[in-house]
């Protein structure tokens, strides 16, 4: 048998963690590696985070699972928490972020179909996101590396330019059901949307009533510094799909919508087996007991500026190899010069520093929310070490 038993879609590198403690991965081999990727943004609060262990282990011994046939009192109470600190008034429980813009998808298509207006399915999207895995996600996104082996794609969807509001509203057609898109895209490149294009894109769905639909599974929770990125844009989306740091490293996801937006989403139109366990509703009471507030929030805004204003004062240092900064809080991205995913891989196997790469030349910078200005340092050391080193590295021909 030559196939690995581990499925081999995962181009997977050299590093193999045992163990977390705070703000770093432990490998098999004993290596510390300072932990800048947060697994793409999930683990929030570090590793080994004692509330957050603390209630995952009182509610696996109470009760884990069981059917969504029965009433959820944990789910209601987690679920109540998210209304009350968001515009939602309603709250869809999965298991992944995924499932979360799946969810999503779906209550936009149900908000005008469950009004006769059947023909309303079609969402516009923008290229260069980055919106899942599954038949319908990997359909709303442009990118062809993820639709190879698996065509025919999903009808339903239409691509327009990031930030380009007059190719949204020029793709506005009578099958029109909403727009769907990242405020910041992640995989992107850590693109930030500008507020007159969300501000745009609000005013054409109410103008034509249209689903405003933002998928922050990756910006979304405390990550750019407000609990939700669309905050800071002063624009509320009618549905929302978030995930990775709501559960802090346990699986969970969550659609989000107000009233009038879920209309369509009524009994027998969907549902998951394990969406809003038990297990996974504590993980998330946790995770808001900590990042739910405005200390918290101001905290985070001000470490992404101590981090930024470190690494834009840096990157000048090498101007063959860095481009540029921008994000906002700690979701930042550091353009390069070059094709990033060597100087990843640089940083990982010589210098123990995890971070991520990401379209558009971009190196993901995504610590856990609770690092401190002695991994700020760690983290700048490291950095710089691998970039002096980088830079005298032979090119190959």
């Amino acid at each position: 048998m030559s196939i690995t038993p581990l499925m081999p879609v995962y181009p997977r590198c050299g590093v193999r963690p045992v163990r977390g403690e705070h703000c770093h991965l432990i490998g098999e081999d004993g290596t510390r590696y300072l932990d800048f990727a947060s697994g793409i943004a999930v683990n929030l609060l570090g590793h080994s985070n004692e509330h957050l262990i603390g209630a995952i282990q009182r509610q696996a011994a109470a009760l884990m699972h069981v059917s969504n046939l029965y009433g959820s009192p944990q789910g209601e109470h987690l679920a109540q928490r998210l209304v009350d600190l968001t515009f939602a008034d309603t709250v869809f429980f999965t298991n992944s972020g995924a499932e979360a813009v799946e969810c999503a998808i779906k209550t936009a298509r149900a908000y005008h179909q469950h009004a006769g207006n059947d023909h309303k399915f079609e969402l516009i999207t923008f290229r260069n996101a980055f919106h899942g895995r599954t038949m319908a996600t990997i359909s709303a996104s442009n990118q062809e590396k993820m639709h190879k082996g698996f065509l025919p794609l999903l009808p339903g969807f239409k691509y327009v330019d990031f930030d380009d509001l007059e190719g949204a509203k020029a793709a506005i057609g009578p099958n029109t059901a909403g727009f769907l898109v990242e405020p910041i895209q992640g995989e992107g490149g850590i693109r930030d949307a500008s507020p007159e294009f969300l501000e745009g894109l609000r005013a054409l769905a109410d103008e034509h009533d249209l689903m405003l639909v933002f998928d922050e599974v990756q910006c979304g929770v405390a990550r750019t510094g407000t609990f939700y990125a669309y905050e800071q844009y002063g624009v509320v989306p009618d549905i929302l799909a978030t995930a990775k740091g709501i559960g802090g490293g346990f699986p969970i996801g969550a659609c989000l919508a107000t009233e009038s937006a879920a209309r369509g989403m009524v009994f027998g139109t969907h549902g998951s087996t394990y969406g809003g366990n038990p297990l996974a509703m504590a993980a998330g009471e946790a995770v808001l007991d900590v990042v739910a507030n405005d200390e918290f929030l101001a905290d985070v805004r001000a470490k992404g500026e101590r981090l930024r204003g470190r690494l834009e004062q840096f990157i000048g240092n090498y101007p063959d190899l860095f481009d540029f900064v921008r994000g906002r809080g700690l979701m930042l991205g550091v353009r390069l010069k070059i094709e990033p995913r060597a100087f990843v891989a640089h940083l990982r196997d010589n210098h123990q520093l995890l971070t991520v790469a990401a379209g558009d030349q971009t190196v993901r910078v995504l610590p856990p929310l609770v690092i401190d200005d002695s991994h700020i340092d760690e983290f700048m050391d490291k950095l710089s070490a691998g970039a002096a080193s980088f830079a005298l590295e032979p090119v190959a021909p």
